[in-house]
């Protein structure tokens, strides 16, 4: 049975919606079975940067040692439930201690690439994945288990900075454009190029195109439809072991808005799970 780990933190994110990406993660727990589902009570304060480049960077270290302890019990493949994208960090180290050969899938309309350094924001959403690969601050990064840039493919990624840009292409990234994701096998090929036995799923709901949901704080057009993301999914999982997920960024206008979109992301959910 999957486990779910629901996990509120919206310090991550750059948005001037941030906060409501607790709404979001409440509104997606509460069609969760009860029975495997973990909600951690997160600090609601910004935190502070520590002399680094990483905006709330105290409340992120606090976050993401509770997600690790959460974790720590399970060998299972766990649902993450952000948040925002900041959250994938201690699942995906989780994973990786227990499948070495995983492959990162990061579904997702912005590569979350940046450093402290090149970060326009200082916002650690927009690093996480630059994190995965073992680059970024000390504070905040694998070392020991860092994903290698060749186990990592990026899917509807359609906005980038430029040091972004530069660092994927540099490191020979794979990217599956939006518009190929409608062709299941174009993803499956991708992650078995890879060489990876198993695979992490991190999906960010602005990976969707903004027709498919209202509740998205950073909408970029041409993204990929429910039905054809959820059918590459389930392809994917048919071909490669699924040894843990996340889906991040759902942030609804209000509390009482957030249900207009549960259709759309129990969906997800359901293939992820």
């Amino acid at each position: 049975m999957t486990r779910y780990l629901v996990v509120p933190q919206w310090q991550g994110s750059p948005s001037t919606r941030a906060m409501q990406l607790i709404d979001g993660a409440r509104a997606i727990a509460g069609d969760l079975p009860r029975s495997a589902t973990t909600i951690l009570d997160v600090p609601i304060e910004a935190g502070e940067s520590l002399g680094t480049g990483i905006r709330r960077l105290s409340t992120l270290q606090r976050v993401r040692a509770q997600v690790e302890e959460a974790l720590s019990s399970h060998e299972e493949p766990v649902l993450t439930i952000g948040g925002d994208c900041g959250v994938a960090l201690g699942p995906i180290a989780h994973a990786v201690a227990r499948h070495p050969d995983l492959a990162i899938v990061w579904i997702d309309a912005h590569p979350d690439f940046n450093t402290p350094e090149t970060s326009p924001s200082g916002a650690f959403a927009g690093m996480v994945l630059r994190a995965v690969v073992g680059d970024g601050d000390p504070a905040l990064v694998l070392n020991e288990g860092a994903v290698a840039p060749s186990r990592v493919v990026l899917v509807a990624t359609r906005s980038y900075d430029d040091a972004e840009l530069e660092a994927i292409e540099a490191r020979g990234i794979r990217v599956v454009p939006a518009d190929t994701v409608s062709d299941p096998d174009a993803l499956v090929e991708a992650v078995a190029a890879t060489g990876a036995a198993s695979v992490y799923i991190h999906v960010d709901v602005d990976a969707l195109d903004p027709a498919e949901l209202a509740g998205n704080a950073h909408p970029e057009p041409f993204g990929v439809g429910v039905a054809d993301l959820t059918a590459a999914i389930g392809a994917l999982r048919a071909a490669v072991p699924l040894v843990g997920a996340t889906l991040a960024g759902y942030s609804p206008a209000s509390p009482d808005a957030a249900t207009d979109d549960l259709g759309a992301l129990l969906r997800i959910v359901g293939a992820l799970a």
